[in-house]
């Protein structure tokens, strides 16, 4: 299946690029790119590779999720909502037909989930998109329940995130304190993957825990190297591209100086 009008990869949240690499990546190897058209480029290839696979073998199980996957990542850089639709719909298409075969399927509930929140991406804001979250939290749950340690605690991680995000009652379903729950909950599930304590920090900062951010940074700082050794390869390197971004941001915010507000004037 073709796409239409097939996006352009944007750099997705969470993962980066060691020093060694950069430097590499500086010289002429791959000079004239920028590191977004790399990981750009190897989405697209990894999505036409992982179409390729699902086409001649669409029951295979494995085969179903890893297109769905491969969809999410391809249509997380996409520069319209038309493009991110279209391959987010494929997605959610090769999930929906894994779980009528296999409905106790936990990449095939938490891939599901994963393209319908970029389908909602694609709609917002909209009625339709509102309603989607409903069905993201769902399978967020089926696939928590089924194993919440997959893809590093991503149940519980993504949930965090969608009660984080979404607008709260009566709108939606965000709230702060189940977001809370989800993320410190997927801390203490795989308390070794960065993307856990980068999401909690960033969390933290939102809603202006400054003391939990410190102590969740000085963790992560002191994980930091054995991770580096634990997540290792090409496939890894978008991530700790955007992971060293985001840590080096959350160290910057927690830098800068407490504004205390001026107490009122006396009126007398």
């Amino acid at each position: 299946m073709a796409i239409v009008n097939p996006p352009t990869r944007r750099a997705a949240p969470g993962r980066r690029i060691p020093a060694v690499f950069l430097a590499v990546l500086a010289g002429t190897i791959f000079a004239g790119e920028s590191l977004h058209q790399i990981f750009a480029g190897r989405a697209e290839a990894e999505f036409q590779r992982a179409q390729t696979q699902f086409q001649s073998n669409p029951n295979g199980p494995a085969v179903a999720w890893q297109f769905a996957r491969a969809c999410f990542d391809y249509a997380d850089f996409a520069t319209n909502d038309a493009g991110r639709a279209t391959v987010a719909n494929q997605g959610i298409a090769a999930c929906r037909q894994l779980l009528v075969r296999e409905s106790n399927s936990v990449p095939g509930h938490y891939y599901l989930a994963m393209n319908l929140g970029q389908l909602a991406k694609a709609e917002a804001p909209s009625i339709a998109a509102y309603k989607l979250v409903r069905q993201i939290e769902r399978e967020f749950k089926i696939a928590a329940e089924l194993d919440a340690r997959f893809n590093h605690a991503g149940p519980e991680r993504s949930l965090g995130l969608l009660y984080r995000d979404a607008p709260g009652w009566p709108v939606s379903i965000g709230s702060r304190s189940k977001a809370r729950e989800g993320l410190e909950q997927a801390v203490k599930l795989a308390p070794e993957y960065p993307e856990n304590r980068l999401c909690l920090i960033e969390s933290q900062l939102q809603w202006s825990d400054r003391t939990g951010a410190e102590s969740e940074l000085k963790t992560l700082d002191a994980l930091w190297p054995s991770a580096q050794t634990n997540f290792i390869g090409v496939t890894w390197e978008q991530n700790w591209s955007e992971w060293s971004t985001r840590r080096e941001a959350a160290r910057q915010r927690l830098a800068e100086p407490v504004i205390s507000a001026k107490p009122p004037k006396n009126s007398r």
